[in-house]
């Protein structure tokens, strides 16, 4: 099956159904539709979508607070894994959180999550720490990437992507 046309664009209300339904099948711990609504409603968030053809096939999401920017979710569909859509995803989210002030950047992995762990390496994050038990079933690592506001930072990751 090829893949078609993606369009990464904000998340809407309309996209928490698919997105909740995504989690269901495809991930240990899904969220509901309900915590994407809410995280919608939420102050300081960022949420973008990838669509393909009106299909939601992955998304990332932010919080943002005061200079920080928390990846709070990115999930790519299993079909659509290892062609570059996380990295497109983890490119629009950073650059959207720096216009709205981020300056650094965080998020916890699954320790055992390679795939991840390797993305976020490559677009200048560092392990800082070990939450123990974070997951449940896995430690979680700590990762920070500094001064994402710097244009040489921005300008690096999109000729990578």
């Amino acid at each position: 099956m090829g893949i078609g046309m993606i369009t990464i664009r904000p998340f809407v209300e309309a996209d928490a159904a698919a997105a909740a339904e995504l989690e269901r099948r495809h991930q240990p711990t899904p969220w509901s539709e309900r915590v994407f609504r809410d995280e919608l409603e939420a102050p300081s968030r960022i949420y973008l979508a990838a669509d393909e053809d009106g299909v939601l096939v992955g998304y990332a999401g932010a919080m943002l607070v005061m200079e920080e920017a928390h990846v709070t979710n990115l999930f790519v569909e299993p079909g659509h894994r290892r062609t570059g859509l996380g990295r497109r995803l983890m490119v629009e989210l950073i650059a959207e959180a720096v216009v709205q002030g981020a300056r650094h950047l965080t998020l916890e992995v699954r320790t055992r999550n390679e795939a991840a762990r390797a993305l976020y390496a490559s677009l200048g994050m560092a392990p800082v720490g070990i939450r123990p038990g974070y997951y449940g079933d896995d430690d979680a690592l700590i990762m920070w990437a500094h001064d994402i506001d710097r244009p040489d930072f921005l300008e690096r990751l999109r000729g990578k992507a």
